[in-house]
């Protein structure tokens, strides 16, 4: 079992940054692929950005595309969502997960997906 935490999420302005990190227990983080996914009040959580157990392939939400960046450090069990030119849309509690053994690409369509952090809210004022 895994589990994930989360840090870095906080108000800022529009057109401000923020980087999410998200911390993973055990000592097989590399056989995790990894992803952020997003839940606005009275929506449904959504696919942000996933990235393969190497790090080799990334997917982003079209909304996102441009302006997200996920990577992870598998030296330090840790994946990370770098978000610039954030805007207030961007406003949700943002959740780490993971897939033992998966595919980023299915974990972008919510499949898969073993774990779940307890998520960080981003609140982005305009």
């Amino acid at each position: 079992q895994v589990q994930l935490v989360e840090s870095g999420g906080g108000l800022v302005q529009t057109g401000g940054s923020l980087r999410l990190s998200c911390a993973a227990s055990g000592h097989t983080f590399s056989r995790y692929a990894m992803g952020w996914f997003r839940q606005a009040p009275g929506k449904e959580r959504e696919f942000v950005a996933t990235i393969s157990r190497i790090g080799g392939t990334t997917y982003y939400a079209d909304s996102v595309k441009g302006r997200f960046t996920i990577s992870r450090d598998n030296a330090k069990n840790t994946v990370y969502l770098q978000m610039n030119s954030l805007k207030p849309e961007d406003t949700a509690v943002y959740y780490c997960a993971a897939a033992l053994d998966g595919s980023a690409q299915f974990m972008s369509i919510m499949r898969g997906i073993d774990y779940w952090g307890q998520g960080t809210q981003v609140t982005v004022s305009s």
